[in-house]
């Protein structure tokens, strides 16, 4: 089985900032959700977790699989998507002038900033996670947790369940959720 979790909260989380590849920690709110969802999840198995290698990931994962003998390994094609010049901004959705609103309103139609990724880059790089990791151990029967982000992990959910890009954000990545594919 697949299992996907979003990082805790940070402060960027609460100012609503975009993250990005902006290595920002959970703040204390984020730790406590990590750890309420160790113990709602606790009868749930896992043999791998594979995370995001960005600390507030990390940092969820360690929390949140405290224990457990479970093996927690970072793969930069977790990493979250990129928002380039704009990681930092506040308010991008609210922003008519910001272009990575895009993203949030009409993902089908959003292409990249400058220094940032489109969502076909997105694609590619968790696509190749899926074939070349995912893939081979589901069919070895292992239960995978995947820890990251919540651009990452919807184009990890729209894969696996065949969504178009148009229903992006459909699913809802909340934080510390457990989510089973």
């Amino acid at each position: 089985m697949l299992y996907i979790m979003r990082h805790g909260k940070t402060d960027w989380n609460e100012l609503h900032k975009l993250q990005g590849r902006t290595d920002i920690p959970l703040n204390d709110e984020g730790r406590e959700m990590a750890r309420e969802a160790r113990e709602k999840y606790k009868d749930v198995n896992f043999d791998i977790c594979y995370c995001s290698p960005l600390v507030r990931a990390r940092e969820t994962a360690k929390i949140f699989l405290e224990g457990r003998n479970i093996d927690i390994i970072p793969d930069d094609r977790l990493k979250e998507m990129s928002f380039g010049i704009y990681e930092g901004t506040a308010n991008c959705i609210r922003d008519l002038n910001c272009p990575v609103r895009v993203l949030f309103k009409d993902p089908a139609n959003y292409k990249g900033v400058e220094g940032g990724e489109s969502l076909e880059q997105l694609y590619a790089r968790t696509g190749d996670f899926l074939e070349n990791v995912v893939k081979p151990q589901l069919a070895d029967g292992k239960d995978i947790l995947i820890v990251g982000h919540g651009a990452m992990n919807s184009s990890i959910l729209c894969q696996v369940k065949n969504i178009p890009v148009e229903k992006f954000w459909d699913a809802g990545i909340e934080n510390c959720r457990l989510m089973k594919l």
